[in-house]
């Protein structure tokens, strides 16, 4: 039974890391392509860690479970903060959304300024 949840796991992330690569190349924007990246593959690689987990937890690999977890805790501490950073340096270095979007953040720093 753990071996049938770790692999439906693992499928699942595999699908997301998928979706999020394909939202890499289909949308307009830095924008999106970071929200898409984000969330895509931050998801999908934290299901297929679950899934290495549950299958070493099953195997009695204690050693490999542990690291699954270290690694997935170092992917949704670092995965965010990097697509922010990323966001921030885009619009500090004059990337605007496309036209489509509202740019909320551009109308808080005009008023700022002025």
């Amino acid at each position: 039974m753990i071996e049938l949840l770790a692999a439906l796991s693992i499928a699942i992330g595999v699908a997301f890391d998928f979706f999020g690569c394909v939202g890499l190349v289909r949308l307009p924007d830095v924008y999106t392509r970071l929200q898409a990246s984000t969330k895509c593959v931050t998801l999908g690689t934290c299901l297929i860690l679950l899934g290495v987990i549950l299958q070493a937890v099953a195997l009695s690999g204690w050693p490999t479970a542990v690291k699954a977890l270290v690694c997935a805790v170092f992917v949704l501490v670092t995965c965010p903060t990097a697509a922010h950073a990323l966001a921030r340096g885009a619009y500090r270095a004059g990337i605007r959304p496309s036209p489509s979007v509202v740019d909320r953040y551009g109308e808080k720093v005009d008023d700022e300024k002025a």
